[in-house]
């Protein structure tokens, strides 16, 4: 799959959010409830409510009697709304490595692909979309110390193969804040770290990309909930979401004064961490430390 198809790919989870937005404010402005709108598709109020939160795909039948349900006639809208569906239930390139990546998980890349600004604060280790090979090898293994090679190797993949979203034709600004405890913490080898560091100086130089780094010596920072993603999108109707990955799952914010909450952190954040430049030099120091 192409980067720009990778792009699109994850377009659909945009487009599923969008249209259960979109389902969920047509049944609220009839008055309709969860239940009944469940009845008329013979499916529970639990489905709906997954629906309208962008979880599960769509079938035709389902949104064509919901849309009757709900008063929307005009053939136009109602063409536009089954096409959004059918674009929605599109899959991403990451389901092939569905063996290896949770479904919660799932949510979040195809959200990431189609983002027009990712904005991080990391402090555990390097992120993701940042890792060399070596490095996400040994972030893999240590995490998952009964994995055989195989699966190990498989998600080493998947999160190269996730990187591509940076250089797509449509590729997001990334914006990420590593704490220096990400940068100091061994992961693999001396030259495993060498290599890393060297990378993180590289990217560090990509126009799409803004790299700080809150060091030590600034001492207690905004930062003190722990890491987080801030996600934004092209589409004007859908709001940015606040992703917090957790042990066994994760949790998705999407309310305008949680995101504010987090903007806020990220702003203050990237305030108080050194400018680009010299955060590329305290690298450049870690490098030559290492």
């Amino acid at each position: 799959m192409t980067a720009g198809e990778m792009n699109g790919a994850g377009g659909s989870v945009v487009r599923r959010i969008l249209l259960g937005s979109q389902l969920r404010r047509l049944r609220e402005s009839r008055g309709i409830t969860r239940e009944a709108a469940g009845y008329s598709i013979r499916a529970s109020e639990s489905k709906i409510s997954r629906m309208e939160l962008g979880r599960v795909s769509f079938k035709a039948r389902d949104i064509e009697d919901l849309l009757t349900l709900y008063g929307v006639t005009e053939e136009t809208e109602r063409g536009a709304l089954l096409g959004l569906a059918r674009e929605a239930n599109l899959a991403g390139w990451w389901h092939s490595f569905g063996d290896v990546l949770p479904g919660w998980f799932q949510t979040y890349i195809g959200l990431e692909a189609a983002a027009s600004l990712i904005r991080v604060y990391e402090v555990q280790f390097v992120h993701g979309l940042l890792q060399t090979e070596e490095y996400a090898h040994a972030v893999v293994s240590r995490g998952m110390p009964g994995a055989s090679r195989a699966e190990i190797d498989r998600r080493v993949a998947l999160r190269l193969e996730r990187q591509k979203v940076l250089v797509s034709e449509r590729a997001p600004h990334f914006h990420v804040i590593l704490d220096e405890a990400a940068l100091r913490r061994p992961y693999g080898d001396r030259a495993v770290m060498r290599g890393q560091l060297k990378h993180l100086i590289e990217v560090s130089e990509h126009p799409g990309v803004t790299l700080q780094v809150m060091p030590f010596s600034f001492g207690g920072h905004a930062g003190e909930s722990g890491s987080f993603t801030m996600l934004s999108f092209p589409e004007s109707d859908l709001s940015d979401v606040v992703y917090l990955e957790q042990l066994t799952g994760a949790l998705y914010l999407d309310k305008r004064e949680e995101v504010a909450q987090y903007a806020a952190v990220m702003e203050k954040l990237a305030k108080d961490s050194p400018d680009p430049a010299e955060s590329r030099d305290l690298l450049r120091g870690l490098l030559q430390l290492s």
